[in-house]
Parts: C-alpha cells; structure tokens; sequence
C-alpha cells in the first residue's frame, strides 16, 4: 500500500531541460523523508508538483491518499507547506499573520486566535507577536512561516530547506518542533543540504541530482557507501604535502582529496582507530611534522562527492535563478514562476542495499 507521499515516475520539463526525469518516492505515514540534492537537482520542483503548484507532465503523485493532479483542491486541505523563504505579510504582526492563516482555512475567529497564540509560543515567537513582521530578524521570519504551514494541524507535511538562513540556536528549536510534529503521526517529506539536519530528523533519505533520485538509504548506509571514515591530517609544512599523501594512499581506499591553502590531505579508510594510530607512526617515521590529524566519519561534500561526482552547492541567499522557484505562498497558492530548476537533466538511479 502506498505511503502518505507516493510519487512514482514524475516528469516534469520546462522547454528542453527535464527538471524531474522518472523521480519515484513513496514515504510511510508518520515519518520522515530527507530528500538531499545540490542546487538544481530537482527538489524544489518536486515539492511543488507534489503540494499541485505544478502539473508533473507526466507519471503519477499521491498525498494523503489524494492524487494531486486529480484531486488539488482536496490535497491542499491535507497538507501543510513552508517554502524556502518566509511567506509572510510584513505589514502584519506575528499573530495577526497566523489569525489570517486560520481564518483563511475557514477556522472560527476563536479558533484561530487560540491557535495563533499555541504556535507564537511553541515557536518562541510570544514576545514579538505584537509587533509588525517587518521589524523581525531573518529567522524569526522564517520560525513565523513555518508557523503558519501548521495553523491546521495537516497530516502531510512539506518543509522545503526550512533552516537555511536560521543560527544554530534556531536551527535546534525548529528540529525539536518536526520531531514532536513526527511523534503525533504527521508525515514529512523534508529538502535539505545538510547530511547533519538528515541525520538529526530523517528516517530515509533520497539523494536527487540531475532530477533522478541516484540512491536511496538511512544516513548510515549512505555515509557507508563513501568509505565510511576519513583520515583528515593538517601538514605543517606545505613542501612535505606530496609525501604526506604517498603515505596516506598507502591506508586508504580511494583517492586522496588535497586542500593546498589549508594544507589539508583526506581520504577514505576503513580500520578506524587502530589504522589511525598506524598513520600516525608512518607520518613520524618519514619525518613529517603534522599541525592536525583525525578520523572522521564523511560530510556531506563526502557524499555528494562519492555520488554525484561533484560538491553540493552551499545555498545563496535570495537567488534568483530556476532553483528559486520557491512557495511562496501556502499550500493553496499556486504562485511563483514555474523556471526549471538550474541544471536539470539527466542520471541513473542506484539503490543503497539494506
């Protein structure tokens, strides 16, 4: 039986670039779904046919039992939608935003005040909610959008790289906020550039890039299929990096990554902290005096890196290019352009084994 989000072969192009080349997802009820991809892989295009402010040209999407090309207006009654900047109306104040939201889903005026007052406080937002939005910080803004996505109380969730932008402290309070969401059954299909924020809250993850998902697994068999670990070390004289790195590929399992301005040499091992104290002996032995050395477990540049055969891309605040093709509204707004997301096209997707 299919999931709370079911996706199975979406396509969706924008002239002769294929955003979402056969992208399959199917996400169980009360769970989460990290969907992981570097700028322009297709993410923000999925979220968006998936909650109906896109027609996928073809393949078939299920939310909440509801197919969103046949069935939009009741798929937008299901879930809720944050998108990857703050929709809110700066003029406003914070509870005057969530009482418009509430009242806009037909809520009571009661209703809706009591519930703007409920999420002002669980967002840490009480002290504010009297004042105008424009007066907000970045993050407060964004705490208030994810908010409003929640007025009434959806059993699907989409957050669309909803800490971008937000301090550690934030980005925290906002994980405690989705894992008490999860706990209460609600089912959330989250897009993310950070491993770390997969981590903390997905229980599956989906790497998309070129518009294909190219691998599927938990945190753990994704970062596994890396190498697993790292052997970082800091050289202290740039001369000796050559020889530093004849000395690492004589332990590792791949190819030596070289950071010349930080003097920087990494390269996947497996062995873990008896292979290390190794390292350390060989390093000494040739007489190369390092600043800094460690084992680690893979980053998310690691994965990228491994699948994709490229970086991920940090985010830029406020692009405007075919990745910005943020919600900007909730999720009965079918605004914003419909750009294809940059450098779409296509891959071949690979399965991380249980």
């Amino acid at each position: 039986m299919p999931g709370a989000i079911y996706a199975e072969g979406l396509v969706k192009t924008f002239g002769d670039v294929r955003a979402l080349d056969g992208v399959d997802l199917d996400v169980p009820e009360g769970t989460v779904l990290g969907l992981l991809g570097p700028n322009g892989a297709g993410k923000t295009t999925a979220v968006r046919c998936l909650t109906t402010l896109l027609r996928p040209d073809s393949g078939r999407a299920v939310v909440a039992g509801l197919d969103v090309v046949r069935q939009p207006n009741e798929v937008r009654r299901s879930i809720g939608l944050s998108g990857q900047f703050a929709a809110v109306d700066e003029y406003l104040t914070g509870r005057e935003n969530l009482h418009m939201v509430g009242r806009l889903y037909q809520m009571r005026g009661k209703a809706a005040k009591a519930r703007a007052a409920e999420l002002l406080d669980q967002f840490h937002l009480t002290d504010a909610a009297d004042r105008p939005t424009k007066t907000y910080s970045g993050g407060m803004r964004r705490r208030l959008d994810l908010a409003a996505a929640l007025v009434v109380h959806p059993p699907v969730m989409f957050m669309d790289e909803p800490t971008t932008g937000l301090d550690p402290r934030n980005r925290q309070q906002l994980w405690e906020v989705i894992k008490d969401l999860v706990s209460g059954g609600t089912t959330l299909l989250l897009t993310t550039q950070y491993l770390e924020e997969a981590d903390h809250l997905a229980h599956d993850i989906a790497v998309v890039d070129r518009g294909q998902v190219i691998a599927r697994g938990t945190s753990d068999q994704l970062k596994a299929r890396t190498g697993g670990e790292r052997v970082e070390v800091v050289v202290h004289d740039r001369e000796r990096m050559a020889t530093a790195a004849e000395v690492l590929a004589g332990f590792g399992k791949g190819t030596t990554t070289v950071q010349e301005h930080t003097r920087r040499l990494t390269i996947p091992v497996t062995g873990g902290a008896k292979l290390l104290a190794e390292v350390i002996r060989e390093l000494d032995a040739r007489g190369i005096e390092i600043d800094d050395i460690g084992l680690r477990r893979p980053t998310l540049d690691d994965v990228f890196l491994s699948l994709t055969g490229h970086r991920a891309e940090a985010e830029e605040n406020g692009n405007g290019n075919g990745n910005g093709d943020e919600n900007r509204g909730r999720s009965g707004d079918g605004g914003g352009d419909q750009s294809p997301e940059a450098g779409a096209g296509r891959g071949r997707a690979k399965e991380v084994s249980e």
